[in-house]
């Protein structure tokens, strides 16, 4: 024997599926990462106390200014993500939630990312010294340069650390400075050919280099519409796509002569 339902009964018995439902959405972990600004680190000067880069083989420049790469940091791969999490980041100029397998290898632990992450950044550093070398007409069995980043993975520093090679070593190739003495920022991965590549995460990067300071962000060319979405007040994109063609547009904005990209 069946008891009927009141109408108000029945609504209740069925929002229940519905209350649980919409409980088991909001507090269920999601398959994101939560990033924001990280640190930045001048590559012709020192971190945690060390030499970014260290050259022997020949003769080092003394430089002013400086060449910052940046960084985001991201919620750990372990971090449960949630709705609220998600939603709060959505409005947030500051933050952006980003899918967790394009932040890190789906499937593997953390230790296995750290890894790959080193593993990516001696590639990158390798990289770099070979296109600034390549770049300056220098042969590697003659030049040695050490490359040193603490607490950093990834390839995205690259084509700054190849900047920072040939600042210290050729400047502007007339006795002065690529930065010009200003406080210069970028992003961008660099092959041994001296082709920069996309990274990812520059609308974040162009606030972290504000904050620090720079007035310049180099960005790679296919990435200035990112970077242009959130860009701070008083940072000048200069849009990149070789090494070549970077330390053309620095010169260029430092002795004023020639023409400088922008996004």
């Amino acid at each position: 024997m069946f008891s009927r339902l009141t109408r108000p009964q029945a609504i209740a018995v069925c929002a229940l599926p519905v209350v649980a439902l919409f409980a088991t959405a909001v507090f269920a972990p999601l398959p994101f990462s939560v990033a924001q600004p990280g640190l930045t680190a001048n590559v012709l000067g020192e971190n945690k106390g060390t030499e970014v880069i260290t050259i022997s083989g020949a003769p080092v420049r003394d430089t002013t200014g400086e060449l910052r790469m940046t960084t985001i940091e991201a919620t750990s791969p372990d971090t449960r993500v949630s709705l609220p999490d998600v939603i709060d980041s959505w409005f947030r100029t500051d933050q952006a939630v980003m899918p967790r397998d394009s932040v890190y290898p789906s499937g593997d632990s953390v230790k296995e990312i750290e890894r790959h992450n080193e593993q990516q950044m001696k590639e990158s550093q390798d990289a770099a010294t070979q296109a600034a070398l390549g770049y300056l007409g220098l042969d590697d069995k003659d030049v040695e340069v050490s490359l040193k980043l603490a607490d950093v993975g990834g390839p995205s520093a690259g084509l700054l650390f190849s900047l920072g090679i040939v600042d210290k070593l050729d400047g502007d190739g007339t006795g002065g400075d690529l930065t010009g003495g200003r406080v210069i920022a970028g992003t961008g991965t660099i092959d041994a050919a001296g082709r920069v590549g996309a990274v990812g995460g520059v609308a974040l990067k162009t606030q972290a280099a504000k904050r620090d300071g720079a007035t310049v962000f180099l960005v790679p060319k296919a990435e200035c519409g990112d970077a242009r979405a959130e860009l701070p007040k008083g940072l000048r994109l200069i849009p990149v796509t070789t090494l070549k063609s970077t330390v053309s547009s620095l010169v260029a904005l430092e002795t004023g002569k020639g023409s400088v990209p922008s996004c």
